[in-house]
């Protein structure tokens, strides 16, 4: 019988998020990638789908209650187990598959997991896919195949090396200026599928790697989420070690942050801004970004003679950006970098090595290649507001806060260009909250941009 979805399942273009056992269940993922790949089946007929997960302790019950949803409708499978999802992602590219299945929450808690559908080339679905698939799964009942034509399992667990490989390839990266740096980096996985990729990645750079939190057990020391407040023990690491820098990756490795040499984080939003910089270098031209991103990427476009261009918030919207702009390069503010020369899907093991590049470009510290850039802050709160008042909330805050520039794409964006501030209001796509973020050149400055939103929302509720 066609899927009911439960109240509580977060439903957004990345896939299907919650907490297990309510809502997310061992049958509602069955029913819910048999639907999938009933829906593949019939736009493209047989074929093979790829899973993958990350290490949380639910993973191993929910990709195998995909598999059998896969199974039943007639889909062959390919296990990669424990893998980031941005190998993953290659790997349905590059395989040809009619899709795939990353089983994971990203920086959720260690409760939460989620299903993260991949398209065949390798991306998440975009808005109208992901429509187009609700509405067959609600509305449609799978037809389950005979004993007789059932899919087949495979296991394949090369993928991480092939990942690996293929970041190495890339033509910018100079393996052998980059190894003759003996850069020492301390790690931290959040014991999640970073150690699948990362250690290996960086002690074939040249690099000596001291790590921490490299059991991929899914028992997360801290807060999974790869921001400046969660990465203290690396800090502390880096500082003990001597570290030339610190690097941290989410439990699925597609987002990478950095802490300095004198082990301070230095913002996740930096990332992408330093990678940026290495490819503008070599090839000047669009970068894209999600409207909630700092601007220092802008700064670091403009002084390449090049340029950035904004999409809504969302993986797969800032890579459809990036194809149809021809980005050279693009990603999201948390950390996220998509080098399209590989794949349009954030990696953090080309984030790593673009990071890496950059330091043997500029022969400089990390602390000194942020140094060159304008320094911003940015405020982030979560709040609970009803989404069916968001409409009339964006009104009030366009009213009252009088944005020199007003963007409507996603949520609501104002920009003061006078004074290089933006604030950002929009729902969230992984949470049932809504997300407040605010850029200034000060502390002071975004919080009272922060408290001006929260004080207009709770005057509404």
């Amino acid at each position: 019988m066609p899927l009911k979805i439960p109240e509580g399942l977060v439903v957004s273009v990345s896939g299907f998020r919650g907490r297990v056992g309510d809502p997310l269940t061992p049958e509602l993922v069955c029913a819910l990638a048999a639907a999938f790949g009933a829906s593949l089946r019939a736009a493209a007929g047989d074929g093979t789908l790829i899973i993958g997960r990350d290490s949380r302790t639910s993973g191993a019950m929910l990709s195998m209650s995909a598999a059998s949803g896969l199974l039943s409708v007639g889909c062959d499978v390919v296990d990669l187990g424990i893998v980031a999802t941005p190998t993953l992602m290659l790997e349905v590219e590059r395989s040809g598959a009619l899709g795939g299945i990353q089983v994971t929450a990203s920086h959720n808690p260690a409760e939460w997991n989620a299903l993260k559908l991949a398209a065949p080339e390798g991306t998440f679905l975009d808005a109208d896919t992901m429509a187009a698939f609700l509405r067959f799964a609600t509305e449609e009942d799978p037809k389950r195949a005979a004993w007789d034509d059932l899919g087949s399992l495979m296991t394949d667990h090369g993928a991480a090396e092939r990942h690996l490989e293929s970041v190495l390839e890339l033509p910018l990266v100079d393996v052998e200026a980059i190894r003759s740096r003996e850069f020492k980096v301390a790690l931290d996985c959040v014991r999640g599928a970073g150690a699948t990729i990362m250690p290996a990645l960086l002690e074939a750079l040249g690099c000596r790697v001291v790590g921490i939190h490299t059991d991929m057990d899914g028992h997360f020391p801290r807060d999974p989420e790869p921001t400046a407040e969660n990465l203290q023990e690396l800090g502390q690491l880096v500082r003990q070690e001597g570290a030339d820098l610190g690097l941290a990756v989410d439990p699925d490795v597609d987002r990478l942050s950095l802490v300095n040499e004198r082990g301070e984080p230095v913002g996740e939003d930096l990332t992408l801004a330093l990678a940026a910089a290495v490819v503008l270098r070599r090839t000047p031209g669009v970068v894209v970004t999600n409207l909630s991103t700092s601007q220092v990427v802008e700064d670091v476009a403009r002084a390449h003679d090049s340029r950035v261009i904004r999409s809504s918030v969302g993986e797969i919207n800032v890579a459809r950006r990036m194809q149809s702009e021809g980005a050279v390069i693009g990603g999201e503010g948390n950390g996220g970098v998509i080098f399209p020369r590989l794949h349009y899907t954030r990696d953090a093991p080309v984030g790593v090595a673009l990071i890496l590049q950059l330091l043997v470009d500029e022969g400089a510290s990390l602390s000194e290649a942020v140094a060159q850039w304008p320094s911003y802050v940015i405020v982030k709160r979560k709040v609970d507001f009803p989404r069916d008042v968001l409409a009339e909330a964006y009104d009030v805050l366009e009213e009252r806060l009088e944005g020199e520039e007003v963007n409507r794409e996603d949520g609501l964006r104002l920009y003061w260009s006078s004074r290089r501030a933006w604030l950002h209001v929009r729902p969230s796509g992984t949470e049932p909250i809504v997300r407040l973020i605010a850029e200034a050149l000060t502390r002071g400055e975004a919080e009272e941009l922060i408290e001006s939103a929260a004080s207009v929302l709770t005057g509404l509720v």
